[in-house]
């Protein structure tokens, strides 16, 4: 019997998540999607589907619970506080950015863990974002809590080694609901000025799902089986660390 590989996708419904389980489906990949009770609703995902609250620790744990192995495990998990300087955000809104991006992430990340140790080469992805080093004014708290994910990235690569490769890719701006509220909160108005935006990338465009999704899938297989705790900007050459 053929070992079919299971993709745990965190934050499956967005824009981003559809497009990588879709594409993990044709690869023959057996999929399951975590996400928030309303998303899946709006947005039914393939495969085995589970409500999450990552601002609930009781409810990662039920998320995950009886999962059994996992192969590969994507956080695609994210929001944004509105745009505004530092200086005038309240502490509630730098709070909850914080704690719903990087506190929730890894929250998630050790409930993945003990799974993807059963897995057959296992590995890890975690969605964070160019904010996390190409600094804009505006997005302190996102950028603030990407920035943190990338360096537990790297701590994971090195605790869960050699069981476990842990990666990142950080997108940049990506043509999907994210950019307009995202498909999981309540909508927020886009304070992005994309014609401007899309002027500074050397290569002209907007980002679409499959650029991204392309090198997740290639983080999670066998050609890159030599990489952890790397982070792939993806950027159209807009930032180049």
């Amino acid at each position: 019997m053929t070992y079919q590989r299971h993709l745990v996708a965190l934050g499956g419904c967005g824009g981003l998540g559809r497009d990588l389980t879709a594409r993990a489906v044709q690869d023959g990949w057996r999929v399951t999607v975590l996400d928030l009770p309303a998303s899946l609703a709006a947005h039914p995902p393939p495969g085995e589907r589970r409500a999450i609250d990552l601002r609930d620790p009781a409810s990662v744990t039920a998320a995950f619970d009886g999962l059994g192995a996992i192969d590969g495990f994507v956080n695609l998990s994210g929001f944004m506080s509105p745009n505004a300087p530092l200086e005038t955000t309240d502490i509630d809104t730098f709070d909850e950015v914080l704690s719903g991006n990087f506190r929730g992430a890894f929250l998630a990340a050790q409930a993945a863990a003990p799974l993807l140790r059963l897995g057959r080469t296992p590995a890890m992805v975690t969605v964070v974002s160019g904010l996390a080093a190409a600094v804009r004014a505006g997005f302190g708290p996102y950028g603030a809590a990407k920035a943190a994910m990338v360096h537990m990235t790297k701590t994971l690569a090195l605790e869960l080694a050699p069981d476990i490769r842990v990666n990142a890719v950080a997108p940049a701006a990506v043509d999907t609901a994210f950019l307009r509220g995202g498909t999981g909160r309540a909508k927020q108005d886009n304070t992005l000025n994309l014609n401007a935006y899309t002027a500074s990338i050397p290569l002209g465009r907007l980002a679409e799902p499959p650029d991204i999704t392309g090198p997740i899938l290639f983080l999670l297989g066998p050609d890159s089986a030599f990489m952890t705790g790397q982070t792939l900007w993806i950027n159209g050459g807009g930032y180049m660390p």
